[in-house]
C-alpha cells in the first residue's frame, strides 16, 4: 500500500495506517515542528523506526532525543509520548506488536 492511499488513523495527528493484521501494525506518522503527543499508555509492545528529523520520546523512565535511521523498542504499558522541538518535519513508522 503507498502512503497517499492509506487510510488515515483514527486521532487527530498525520498518521496513515500502512498495514494491519491481527498481530502487527504499521503506522506512518509525521509531527509537525513543535508538535506534540502526549505520554500515554498503551497495552501493547511497539517499535519506533525514525525515517527523518528528530524528536524527543518521553516515557515514564526517560526523555530520549532520536533521529533519522534510529529505532527503538518501547514495552507494553510503558507510557509514551513525543515531542517534536526539532527544526523539521520528524517522520516515524511505528510497529505494534498487537499480540
Amino acid at each position: 500500500m503507498t502512503l497517499e492511499v492509506a487510510p488515515k488513523v483514527s486521532f487527530n495527528l498525520d498518521g496513515k495506517i500502512l498495514f494491519t493484521s491481527k498481530k502487527l501494525e504499521l503506522v506512518h506518522l509525521t509531527l509537525k515542528q513543535g508538535e506534540k503527543i502526549g505520554k500515554h499508555p498503551q497495552p501493547f509492545d511497539v517499535i519506533f523506526f525514525v525515517l527523518s528529523g528528530c524528536a524527543v520520546l518521553e516515557t515514564d523512565h526517560d526523555d530520549i532525543e532520536v533521529m533519522e535511521n534510529t529505532s527503538i523498542f518501547v514495552p507494553a504499558g510503558l507510557e509514551r509520548g513525543w515531542n517534536n522541538s526539532g527544526p523539521a518535519d520528524f517522520k516515524v513508522l511505528v510497529i505494534k506488536d498487537l499480540v
